[in-house]
């Protein structure tokens, strides 16, 4: 570290403070996300231009990847993907805005709950249809929803669009590391986790798990509900917890693997 001082603080405390970040390389990181977004479009995940992915990419998560505003997840590549600074709001005055309400959002839940290094919020068809109804809770009625028995967070105080003052409401109810899954109801849904891979996970299960459930309701039959005991030790297991590679790992690398062999530029 270089000592030269001034006042009491070196100077790469000085342009910490001002936002540098020295040595940075988050070249994978862009193209994880990037990927994502690609698949997330495949998916039927996305909604037209809108919908938003982040990535906080610094120890404190105070500087994040996100989407460009109002870009078709289908075209976003590595390089397109916007590096914030959670404490610089001047950027919505800049050239190349983020979209406030994404900002509002994703802005105040890396800054209040640092657990949630990446943060993926959708409006898909069937987690919407399920954030729509009275009783918006997903129960474990087998193995693929049980991976969010005792992890979700519904929200019944929709506040409209999620700009500032929104974002940190919905931040205030996310501070349990283990509560990955945010119902939000009458809205959408948003999913958060330690990295890509595993956020993206949870994403994408979660859509078709709501999608189980929705369809369970249609038969007008009684619905089997797994055991608690049996529910949370499945979402344990799944979780991959005692394993070196968090769930989702190799989704996102075949993922990645599938579009290079398309030759996709999602990674330029």
């Amino acid at each position: 570290m270089r000592m030269f001082k001034k006042g009491s603080l070196t100077v790469d405390e000085i342009l910490k403070n001002t936002g540098y970040i020295p040595n940075m390389n988050i070249d994978e990181e862009r193209k994880d996300l990037a990927a994502a977004f690609r698949w997330a479009e495949r998916s039927n995940l996305h909604e037209a231009v809108a919908n938003h992915f982040s990535l906080a990419v610094d120890p404190e998560g105070t500087k994040f990847l996100m989407n460009p505003n109002m870009w078709h997840f289908s075209r976003i590549k590595a390089s397109d993907l916007l590096l914030l600074n959670i404490n610089d709001k001047s950027v919505l005055k800049k050239e190349n805005a983020p979209d406030a309400t994404a900002w509002g959002l994703h802005g105040a839940i890396h800054k209040m709950c640092p657990h949630a290094k990446c943060i993926m919020h959708v409006h898909s068809i069937f987690a919407t249809v399920l954030a729509s109804l009275e009783d918006s809770y997903l129960p474990p009625i087998n193995q693929v929803t049980s991976m969010f028995f005792g992890r979700q967070v519904i929200d019944k105080k929709y506040g409209g669009l999620a700009f500032e003052e929104e974002g940190t409401r919905c931040a205030n109810l996310l501070s349990d590391p283990k509560k990955h899954t945010f119902i939000m109801g009458n809205h959408g849904i948003l999913i958060f986790g330690q990295n890509v891979a595993e956020t993206f996970n949870r994403l994408f299960y979660f859509e078709r798990a709501a999608k189980m459930y929705i369809n369970a309701l249609q038969t007008g039959k009684n619905i089997s509900i797994l055991d608690d005991t049996v529910a949370e030790k499945t979402a344990v297991e799944l979780d991959n917890e005692e394993f070196p590679n968090p769930a989702g790992t190799a989704f996102l690398r075949e993922i990645r693997s599938i579009l290079d062999q398309e030759n996709s530029d999602y990674d330029k």
